[in-house]
């Protein structure tokens, strides 16, 4: 029998439905594997922030340096911390986001000289503190092999969607705290490495920034998760994030398209039955009105769309 981790809400199917939507627009509209500029943009980004989350002082521009393999001054931890994911990230593909093998082999590349044991399951007791205040008292460390064991069973057999299952693991892993250092990081980049296996998009997603972004409210989720005793509100939260990491992916290549793809982007955002040139623009806020007269004039020429009317009053439809 598979563990119960999370209760469906109405908010969890609605998140899904709408990152389901844009996961589709991601597909319509090329964006699976963005530009080449993109991905190392949103690669650092992703590197920085998870980082930053963990308290590591290094800037944009710093670890940007380091990822072109310049030297740049900063505290020694701060710099091999960037220079070990960096390395772990590279080798996203590599990874089985199903194996415990795998997983561990990620956790002994990211924390290589960071800690005494990378690779290794903690044998010690641990509690977080905020401040003085014990903010989670982590299970024992005799369970923690049988709970990540009953994680990752979870992740192969239930039936739960594969982003739900991504964020299930992500605040259940960050419960269990399995290592004694890494464990936010981990947690991040192994959600990334299950998303990746939905839609290859998420490799580049800077889906990090957005929680780091949100710091206080990711901790909040983490606390609510941890007194239900259920990770109900983790799962509302993260699918927030990754809808909104989604839509910016697409809105800032959204400014870039052709006419084409404007034309198709639309196609796959409206629900209306028949629009017209106002309801386009609506969309498409930066682009002018003779411009969209003229994407909607080659729709109608490449038999995409149907026009029904003249000039400022033709409404359109999609064949």
């Amino acid at each position: 029998m598979i563990q119960k981790y999370y209760e469906g809400t109405p908010k969890i199917i609605n998140l899904s439905l709408e990152v389901g939507k844009l996961i589709g627009v991601v597909d319509s509209t090329y964006l699976r594997k963005p530009p080449t500029n993109l991905r190392r943009e949103n690669r650092i980004k992703t590197i920085q922030s998870s980082l930053m989350i963990e308290g590591n002082t290094l800037s944009l521009d710093q670890v940007t340096a380091i990822f072109e393999n310049k030297r740049i001054v900063g505290p020694a931890k701060d710099i091999m911390e960037v220079q070990n994911a960096i390395e772990v990230y590279n080798k996203l593909r590599n990874f089985n986001p199903y194996s415990e093998e795998s997983y561990l082999a990620a956790h002994r590349i990211l924390m290589s000289g960071l800690v005494d044991h990378p690779g290794k399951y903690r044998t010690t007791e641990v509690g977080i503190f905020k401040g003085e205040k014990l903010a989670h008292m982590a299970p024992p460390a005799w369970n923690v092999r049988n709970l990540m064991g009953n994680l990752f069973s979870y992740l192969k057999k239930s039936e739960d969607s594969q982003i739900v299952k991504s964020c299930v693991f992500h605040y259940e892993m960050e419960f269990i705290h399995p290592f004694m250092d890494g464990n936010g990081r981990m947690g991040r980049l192994w959600q990334t490495l299950l998303l990746m296996q939905e839609n290859p998009v998420f490799e580049y997603l800077p889906l990090e920034k957005e929680i780091k972004d949100n710091q206080e409210k990711y901790y909040e989720a983490l606390a609510a998760s941890d007194k239900e005793g259920l990770c109900t509100r983790f799962i509302e939260f993260m699918l927030g994030m990754i809808k909104i990491s989604l839509s910016g992916l697409i809105d800032d290549q959204r400014n870039s398209f052709s006419d084409e793809e404007r034309l198709q982007y639309f196609k796959e955002q409206t629900d209306l039955s028949e629009f017209t040139r106002k309801d386009y623009l609506r969309v498409f806020k930066d682009i002018s009105t003779a411009t969209a007269t003229r994407d909607l004039k080659k729709g109608v020429n490449l038999g995409m769309l149907k026009r029904k009317g003249e000039n400022r009053l033709a409404k359109y439809v999609f064949q």
